[in-house]
């Protein structure tokens, strides 16, 4: 049976991304300075201010020049993005930084020792995802979404007249067929930031082609199918228009909704926080079961892995779990049956292929990276 599927995007200026882009740069400051550091930093920003909070950790004589970096290195990526107007400017909105030291109750779970291997910083399932509709291994809708904004902010950068502001978003509505391929779009809505004095028609002409450009040979829409900046205006945009926290995109960072979410988001975080490191080696895993690769001797079109951690246990000694597109019933059951049970077996991974191909699960633990 057909249906559609829907997924969004959001541009590197939209609040709460803004938000994401502010705590990667204070984690990106740490990692330069001390590779070990631990920072687990949260954004908020809202009309001419931006707050830091968090936790981080590093050696005494790193820490206080990385907090002395931490307010031009923020500065200098808001203005990156773009971002110059009355009420949020990169050079003259409120800076409060309110990080702090890690908990030595959590330094004592991740850090490693003589008997123990670092751990993770919590528990948590964490998903990773790839399917065969895009050449990324990325679901379709999301990708394509992803691709107009980031097209659209190059358009917007090349022009320092450009009527296009920093904040936007996307979102694209595909038919997919009775196989669960995608087959053409819906319904494609862009609603982008402008200026004061551009018209519907000027905005309208500027994205339609940045938007024809990366939909497939014969996807593009037009009339009622192409909605753009449907509520008529937008020119208050950003931190004015609404406010930003870190990690409030946790869909658009991931699948768009085309696979499950543990709920923890990326931004700010050092690798001890499994939230984002087991996602990314679960995308990894997902890529290579997706692509016939890690020895294992199929294509799948598509492809689910999780892990399951644990506060304070090494991520090599998590369970990490794999299935591909099979029917509703079979889907089901592979949950209801043994879904969280790890297989234990000392087989390569080509006889371990070979052994569960016809198996809705896949388990193996320990994995060492």
């Amino acid at each position: 049976m057909s249906y559609i599927f829907t997924s969004e995007s959001v541009s590197e200026g939209h609040p709460d991304k803004l938000c994401d882009r502010v705590s990667d740069t204070v984690l990106d400051l740490f990692l330069k300075h001390e590779p070990e550091a631990r920072v687990a930093c949260e954004t908020l920003a809202t009309t001419n201010r931006v707050v830091l909070a968090g936790e981080v950790r590093a050696s005494e004589s790193k820490l206080t020049q990385i907090m002395a970096e931490i307010e031009p290195a923020v500065r200098a990526a808001v203005k990156d993005i773009g971002y110059e107007q009355k009420a949020f400017h990169h050079a003259d909105f409120e800076f409060q930084n309110y990080l702090h030291e890690q908990s030595s109750d959590i330094a004592m779970g991740v850090d490693s020792g003589d008997n123990k291997d670092e751990g993770a910083g919590d528990q948590g399932l964490m998903f990773g995802y790839a399917c065969d509709e895009t050449d990324v291994l990325m679901p379709a809708a999301i990708h394509y979404s992803h691709q107009i904004l980031k097209d659209l902010a190059t358009v917007r950068k090349q022009d320092a007249d450009s009527i296009l502001g920093p904040d936007s978003k996307s979102q694209i509505s595909l038919v997919y067929d009775d196989k669960g391929r995608p087959t053409g779009v819906h319904k494609v809505v862009l609603s982008t930031q402008h200026s004061e004095k551009a018209t519907q028609a000027e905005i309208l002409a500027l994205v339609t082609p940045v938007i024809a450009n990366v939909l497939p040979d014969g996807w593009m829409v037009t009339g009622d199918d192409l909605l753009v900046n449907p509520t008529g205006q937008f020119v208050i945009g950003g931190p004015d228009g609404d406010t930003g926290l870190t990690g409030r995109k946790i869909i658009v960072d991931t699948y768009g909704g085309a696979a499950p979410h543990g709920g923890g988001a990326f931004s700010g975080k050092d690798p001890t926080k499994v939230d984002r490191s087991a996602a990314y080696a679960s995308r990894y895993l997902a890529k290579k079961c997706c692509r016939g690769g890690l020895g294992i001797a199929l294509h799948n079109p598509d492809c689910l892995c999780y892990w399951r951690c644990r506060a304070g246990i090494a991520l090599c000694k998590y369970t990490w779990h794999w299935h591909g597109r099979r029917s509703k019933a079979a889907r089901s059951a592979s949950r209801l049956h043994g879904f969280n049970t790890a297989w234990h077996s000392p087989a390569s991974w080509h006889e371990r292929a070979n052994l569960c191909a016809n198996r809705s699960l896949w388990a193996f633990w320990p994995y060492r990276w």
